[in-house]
């Protein structure tokens, strides 16, 4: 493995703390006595900027590279993580926090996929993007264990991840100024624009991806959102087990993730993509049909497991398909990530209308379309020179 790469994968595992905005949702509300509206208001701040933030940044990333870019969010991230160590109980300064952590978040994400490429050795592009976001998710998943460890043998609250997650991204951020990286540019008639970025959805195929990680991390924030949820069918306790439940998803994510940067090894991303949508509509599937606590608790493995890959074998399809256009892809498909700002509450309308298991149709449909794309991506090849 390429040295340059451990940086960057460092990178990848500060990306994940932006996801720690889910766990600290109900926590923050309970300690401010928010209403239910304002307390959702947490994660909506943080993603949100995935939407104003991505494409503007892939046009200037695409004028002045991608490390400035890269370095730039990992400062944004540490700023925010700071600020609630300057003062305690002030809700300002948690949501401000939130607020740069999310931006950080998504400038990571325009440089940080593109880049791994820059870093990577020839054909490995796909296997290290795969292993970065399995190193993303152990950063998700200490958003879920961190304050559950803190609160259980430390007495402490959420506000421990602060000074974690600061020094994290302070070693980071050194790290990744230390590494020389040669970027690989290729020529293009005009730099990107705004305008260029946007008319680039006329292109088909890289609507079909863009949309792509628009349904799927919708389906995703379904699926960590209602799985606790959905266990109440069987007896669970929610309020005890809930945020193990969240949990329980962050960590079959984590292992299918690892799993598959070992699978590419052997066989192409497109073939992969497809195996892991059928894994998925398996689970999905099971979820609708399961009348039983392990035929469910089956189904959830079957579904993070499946889901788990779909992220970065989407943006590797399309960025090797077309490399020369790898920061307005970059751009457009980490705006695309607000699909999880907006598919959930489609499931939370269904859920209500019906139940919280017919809700997972939502999901369902994703997965249905993300089959589609496996399938014409397996038709595709990846072609250098295309635009």
């Amino acid at each position: 493995m390429n040295y340059k790469t451990i940086p960057i994968f460092l990178a990848f595992l500060c990306m994940g703390f932006a996801d720690v905005v889910g766990t600290l949702t109900g926590q923050v509300g309970e300690e401010f006595k928010l209403s239910h509206f304002v307390a959702l208001l947490i994660p909506f701040t943080g993603l949100i900027m995935f939407g104003f933030l991505s494409i503007p940044l892939g046009v200037i990333q695409d004028r002045i590279g991608k490390k400035p870019i890269f370095m730039f969010g990992l400062a944004i991230a540490l700023a925010g993580m700071l600020l609630p160590l300057l003062q305690k109980d002030v809700l300002l300064l948690v949501f401000l926090a939130i607020l740069l952590l999310g931006a950080g978040a998504s400038v990571l994400q325009v440089a940080g996929n593109p880049i791994m490429r820059d870093v990577s050795d020839p054909e490995k592009y796909s296997r290290n993007l795969t292993l970065g976001q399995s190193i993303k998710a152990v950063g998700t998943l200490s958003g879920s264990l961190l304050p559950f460890a803190a609160h259980q043998w430390w007495g402490l609250d959420y506000r421990v991840v602060f000074p974690i997650y600061s020094a994290a991204l302070l070693v980071t951020l050194i790290a990744v100024a230390a590494t020389r990286i040669e970027e690989h540019r290729q020529s293009q008639a005009q730099p990107a624009t705004l305008k260029s970025c946007v008319a680039l959805l006329g292109n088909g195929y890289v609507l079909l991806m863009v949309m792509a990680i628009f349904v799927y991390v919708g389906a995703e924030v379904c699926v960590r959102s209602g799985v606790p949820v959905y266990l109440k069918r069987f007896d669970v306790d929610i309020k005890k087990w809930g945020v193990l439940g969240t949990a329980l998803i962050d960590v079959l994510l984590l292992t299918g993730r690892f799993s598959g940067s070992v699978v590419l090894n052997w066989i192409s991303a497109q073939k992969f993509l497809l195996i892991t949508m059928v894994i998925s509509l398996i689970g999905l599937v099971g979820l609708l049909l399961a009348d039983n606590r392990s035929l469910a608790l089956a189904s959830i493995v079957f579904v993070g497991l499946g889901f788990a890959n779909i992220f970065p074998l989407v943006f590797s399809i399309a960025v090797n398909r077309m490399p020369q256009r790898s920061n307005e892809i970059s751009g457009l498909m980490v705006t695309a990530i607000v699909g999880g700002a907006i598919v959930p509450p489609l499931m939370g309308l269904l859920a209500d209308w019906t139940s919280v298991r017919i809700g997972f149709v939502v999901p369902l449909c994703c997965a249905l379309y993300l089959t589609y794309v496996s399938l014409v991506s397996l038709k595709l090849r990846p072609v250098a020179h295309e635009i």
